[in-house]
């Protein structure tokens, strides 16, 4: 490479086991390239630096990293994006962190799980790539939203992710019917996610508000061994158990 020649910003994916009690092997949910493009970069910019290390970890025993891990240069993006998002216009501004990117080398952005800048921190990087004229280079890998829409049976042509629900009980009550009266008058597909240990309350409040014809679909644990996907009109579901462990990452959705 040209020492004038800019770097690109590679999307990696990361598997859908972060957090959780079992690992899934790495070639049975991330595909080889993706995998051998990740050991090849030296730079990077990351949600969580320890989550980060212990996945390149995970890669070097599949394909051999470019610099020992101790050697690579991982960057965290600061805590009050993870917390307040970076998404909006005028917010973080991550162009310094693309600072090797324009000294032409590759970086590549992490997540802890799934594809960064989805449900998940980045986008304010992928936007200052964009401004920079810093190729983005999104490589595959799992997204949980897409597995479990595509295994929910419902609406997969008309959708919207909508992140968190509001954690106050009656806040959240009223988001839910908005969500409702989209999904039921548009028959646009509703996605949302909860953090573990949140399942429970947010699937009781669920199954208490929407109105019984509704579809209501929770995939959980994907890719896992323990992998679970289902959906059923929310009168089924009045009559049978919480579908999802308390503390197993899910996706939920609504529609008709």
């Amino acid at each position: 490479m040209q020492a004038s020649a800019k770097g690109k910003l590679f999307l990696v994916p990361a598997p859908l086991d972060f957090g959780c009690a079992t690992q899934t092997p790495l070639p049975e949910t991330m595909p080889s390239g993706t995998l051998a493009a990740a050991a090849r970069l030296t730079h990077w910019i990351c949600e969580n630096a320890k989550s980060a290390r212990a996945y390149l970890k995970r890669i070097d025993a599949l394909h051999p990293l470019a610099l020992p891990l101790r050697e690579q240069q991982v960057t965290e993006l600061p805590r009050e994006v993870h917390k307040k998002g970076d998404h909006e216009a005028g917010g973080f501004d991550a162009r310094p962190l693309l600072a090797p990117a324009l000294a032409g080398h590759d970086i590549g952005l992490l997540s802890e799980a799934g594809m960064p800048a989805v449900a998940d921190p980045g986008s304010s990087v992928v936007r200052a790539a964009h401004d920079l004229g810093v190729q983005v280079v999104p490589l595959v890998g799992p997204v949980s939203l897409l597995l479990a829409l595509a295994a929910s049976g419902l609406n997969g042509q008309n959708f919207a992710f909508v992140g968190y629900l509001p954690q106050d009980a009656a806040q959240r009550a009223q988001r839910i019917r908005e969500l409702e009266a989209i999904a039921l008058r548009d028959g646009q597909s509703q996605l949302f996610i909860e953090t573990p240990y949140r399942n429970t309350a947010l699937w009781d409040a669920l199954t208490r508000t929407l109105q019984p014809t509704t579809r209501l679909a929770v995939g959980s644990g994907l890719t896992l061994a323990t992998a679970a996907t289902r959906g059923l009109p929310v009168s089924a579901w009045r009559r049978e158990g919480a579908p999802v462990a308390n503390d197993t990452p899910a996706v939920f959705g609504i529609g008709r």
